[in-house]
């Protein structure tokens, strides 16, 4: 299926080509025909080539001033038009605002018929109007004089139609549903039914699609295309949905069906607009695209460049094309190219006329790989719901970085983990998340990708920290190493007499110089400020083995010639290691097979257990 709309001034006779050419009545409402005025979008349909031919669909637009929002919305999903001219009155003012919005779309198909062919001479309107099309986007186009009347060129008419269908480009089949609706009905029986212009992608009965709000989950319960029931239907076409889920109010004309998690909704936009130089656009505007027609606040950047915030979400990708319209279009109509759908905020100073020259550089056609340079680092799901493929494959889960910033980040990493370790020689381990704020990274993955990539300078990762190459573990300064030391040596004449609080503050060991011992595997910590030599849980366990089985808390204490304040803790940690257990709340007795070396190590030590780590 092909899909056109018309265009043109009002009373030129779009309607009744369009009956001409289809044999179907285009105007829906009863007082559209008792009027002979166009009031709403109407919608016909014919076979080119004979009953085997191609089908195409007409969006009837109307042509009066009135209803210039409504024409936008029949002509703004349709890459084509048949744009109609009167022979008997020329062209006329909405000729002109229509050919003006045509060429703010950027639409670049056309037939032009000139009608009534049998009450004037066609050719000088039909000479004037290809002149004047062709200094839009549609440039030099096929006309067609013909008489709805009498019948006269309606065959070469069809003809030129068919030869403008073959021309217009095949959308690809897969791609992401953005149906925007001209119509919203209730069946009864069926409920909820929309229609509107499918240009790509492919609708199914059973799809889940959801509405332009983002929230709203709906399922295709039916589809038709020209009155006939589909189970599927690839754009172009029109195309009528049953649609099952959407509360009352929520879709309507104006309002979009989307495939889920492929689009990305936004307010603000940055664009190219013209031809209307930006500073003489009004600060106020209504965007058109699509069916949509949204209000929005402008803002200029650049000689052609603005931001526009959009007073509601809309689904828009890099390179839409939209109509911006001052209300009552007493301006020509501005064409809107998207440039950015996620720009940066604009709140320091110069930020405004940084961004400008940015912009100006910027094409307006999708491109990963430019994008990715701009911002750096994005999720490939957020690139592809801007309209760009991804560059390259993403450097951790889902996301994707540019190149040369990735590299730069491989080397600042590297740089942060060695300054830590020069200001902190107790804790020498950065941490990963203050290492993904020190990069100003948006994911902790991104950090651990980094510190495993081939090119950085080699770090090792381990219980939430980086270490650098020499940096495995705390390099204990001397009077730490001396502190240390002592505590060793009281330790090996009482193995279980962990010293008290005072003896440690005496040496000036404190919480963190601890940590640092333990870190470095100088020393266990078995319990809040209790510290043995690496290894007296092996040992602890070997002595109360010898013990009858099960034993007091009173019988270990004794056993192992220490206090209660070691004991308990040193009891604790040994049935976390799994080399006692508990039999009832007073009695523990040691597991079997829990050898002298059983269980797990607290501190699995690099060296000799009983050596510090300098």
């Amino acid at each position: 299926m092909r899909v056109l709309a018309t265009a043109g001034h009002v009373d030129h006779g779009k309607s009744a080509l369009a009956r001409a050419l289809t044999g179907m009545e285009p105007d829906r409402f009863a007082e559209e025909r008792r009027r002979g005025l166009t009031l709403d979008l109407g919608f016909v349909w014919t076979r080119l080539d004979g009953p085997d031919g191609e089908h195409l669909a007409l969006v009837d637009v109307p042509g009066h001033e009135r209803f210039v929002a409504t024409m936008l919305a029949g002509v703004g999903p349709v890459p084509a038009v048949l744009f109609v001219v009167a022979a008997d009155q020329g062209w006329q003012e909405q000729s002109q605002e229509h050919l003006e919005i045509l060429d703010a779309l950027g639409v670049r198909h056309a037939v032009l018929a000139v009608t009534r062919g049998d009450l004037a001479d066609p050719e000088p309107v039909r000479a004037d109007a290809v002149r004047r099309i062709a200094a839009t986007s549609l440039g030099t186009v096929p006309s067609v004089a013909v008489s709805a009347v009498t019948g006269a060129g309606l065959d070469e008419l069809r003809g030129e139609l068919s030869l403008l269908a073959r021309a217009l480009p095949v959308p690809p089949a897969d791609a992401d549903v953005r149906l925007w609706l001209d119509r919203a009905f209730t069946v009864r029986g069926h409920g909820t039914v929309v229609t509107g212009t499918l240009g790509a992608g492919t609708l199914r009965v059973g799809d889940r699609l959801v509405a332009g709000d983002g929230t709203t989950a709906l399922r295709v319960r039916g589809l038709q295309c020209l009155h006939q029931d589909r189970s599927a239907v690839g754009g172009v076409a029109r195309v009528a949905v049953n649609v099952h889920g959407a509360p009352d109010g929520v879709l309507g004309r104006g309002q979009v069906l989307l495939t889920p998690d492929r689009w990305l909704l936004t307010a603000t936009i940055d664009a190219r607009v013209g031809p209307t130089p930006v500073d003489e656009l009004p600060r106020t505007a209504a965007l058109h695209l699509g069916t949509a027609a949204v209000p929005v606040a402008v803002r200029p950047l650049g000689a052609d460049t603005a931001r526009l915030t959009l007073a509601r979400r809309l689904p828009l990708r890099i390179g839409d094309r939209a109509v911006l319209r001052e209300p009552g279009g007493s301006r020509v109509p501005c064409g809107v190219t998207v440039l950015d759908v996620r720009p940066p905020e604009l709140t320091r100073r110069g930020a405004a006329r940084a961004r400008a020259a940015e912009l100006a550089d910027m094409t307006g056609r999708p491109d990963g790989a430019a994008e990715l340079r701009r911002r750096r680092l994005v999720r490939r799901a957020d690139l592809r719901a801007m309209g760009a493929c991804a560059p390259g494959p993403p450097v951790a889960g889902d996301w994707l970085a540019d190149p040369e910033h990735w590299a730069a980040l491989r080397d600042r990493l590297g740089a942060e983990v060695e300054r830590h370790a020069a200001r902190h020689p107790l804790d020498p381990g950065l941490p990963t998340e203050a290492a993904r704020r020190l990069l100003g990274l948006p994911d902790r993955a991104l950090v651990d990708a980094l510190a495993d990539h081939p090119g950085t300078v080699r770090l090792r990762r381990g219980q939430g920290r980086l270490h650098g190459p020499g940096n495995d573990g705390p390099a204990l300064p001397p009077p730490v190493r001396a502190a240390v030391d002592a505590v060793r040596r009281e330790l090996e004449r009482t193995p279980f007499r962990a010293p008290e609080a005072d003896r440690l503050a005496e040496l000036g060991l404190g919480r963190r110089e601890l940590a640092a011992a333990v870190a470095a595997g100088a020393l266990l910590r078995v319990g809040d400020g209790v510290v043995l030599l690496p290894g007296a849980d092996a040992r602890a366990a070997a002595v109360l083995r010898g013990l009858p089985q099960p034993f007091t808390l009173s019988e270990a204490r004794r056993a192992l010639d220490t206090t209660r304040r070691v004991a308990v803790p040193l009891l604790e940690f040994l049935d976390g290691r799994g080399l006692t257990e508990r039999v009832d709340d007073l009695r523990r007795r040691c597991r079997s097979g829990a050898g002298s070396g059983g269980g797990r190590e607290s501190n699995p030590p690099a060296r000799d257990p009983r050596a510090p780590r300098f």
